[in-house]
């Protein structure tokens, strides 16, 4: 899979320098260059690119201008670089595969484009999952529904999932029960973790916890939220056919509209 690549900085050296260290890696096909945000934008939204790596501090529109300015499209994955460490949290808040800090380190790129090889992959395979059960849906409605309900729920894959999670935060250990868990937001390769009365933050990105969690329990209501469905405890309509769950602790979690069918299967 040939990973097409777009890099954007308004410094002509550090996009040489990058192009330079990706070299090595011959699945990254460097489709164009950027010197500026508006430009960015524009290419974005012609070429659809699969990555775009994206210096923060630009003239004009800066880097995260131009992840607002492609989300009226589906968004490439982003991968900031920039040589000013106080926009870390933001760039993860903008869902970016990483951080690199300028001069770029050879090994944490390395470490980087194997994220990106990983979350294409797994985008790809929820792809094509979709489409099977689009087809099985035309074809045979009702063992679509099978399909559905079989994968969440056999025995043998409800004893892999996860009892308790170590998180390491603030420099300590915690360990946590999973069934204490009230929902998980993203925060870019971050998940901050709720159990009510104590929020903790998890480096992981939102599709390795997933697979860590028992379906049966833990469902996705918003493309960054995941609730522990055994701790909802009211569902409060809201317009344009969302709605809120309130949870065990009252704290509340919006469901959106490609989510509801999905909880109203779980939530009575």
């Amino acid at each position: 899979m040939t990973i097409r690549t777009i890099l954007v900085d308004d410094e002509k050296l550090a996009i040489q320098g990058l192009q330079l260290r990706l070299q090595p890696h011959e699945d990254v096909e460097i489709i164009d260059t950027c010197a500026n945000g508006r430009e960015a934008i524009r290419k974005i939204k012609t070429e659809k690119p699969d990555l775009v790596f994206l210096d923060i501090q630009m003239p004009g529109f800066d880097g995260f201008s131009v992840v607002k300015g492609v989300m009226d499209i589906e968004p490439p994955l982003f991968v900031f670089v920039t040589a000013y460490e106080e926009h870390a949290i933001r760039a993860f808040e903008a869902n970016a595969v990483n951080y690199l800090m300028k001069p770029v380190d050879e090994q944490k790129l390395a470490d980087t484009i194997e994220r990106v090889r990983q979350r294409l992959a797994e985008k790809k395979s929820a792809e094509d999952a979709e489409q099977l059960l689009d087809v099985l849906s035309e074809i045979a409605p009702e063992r679509a529904a099978d399909f559905v309900e079989t994968t969440a729920t056999t025995p043998e894959s409800a004893d892999r999932f996860e009892k308790l999670i170590n998180i390491k935060d603030r420099g300590q250990i915690f360990r946590v029960e999973v069934d204490s868990i009230e929902h998980i937001e993203a925060a870019g390769d971050y998940m901050i973790i709720s159990t009510g009365d104590n929020s903790l933050v998890l480096r992981e990105t939102m599709k390795d916890l997933e697979r860590r969690l028992d379906p049966r329990k833990f469902q996705r209501v918003h493309r960054s939220t995941i609730v522990n469905l055994d701790l909802v405890r009211q569902v409060k309509p809201h317009t344009n056919g969302e709605c809120f769950l309130v949870l065990e602790s009252g704290a509340e979690v919006k469901v959106s509209r490609s989510y509801r069918d999905v909880v109203a299967r779980f939530v009575h």
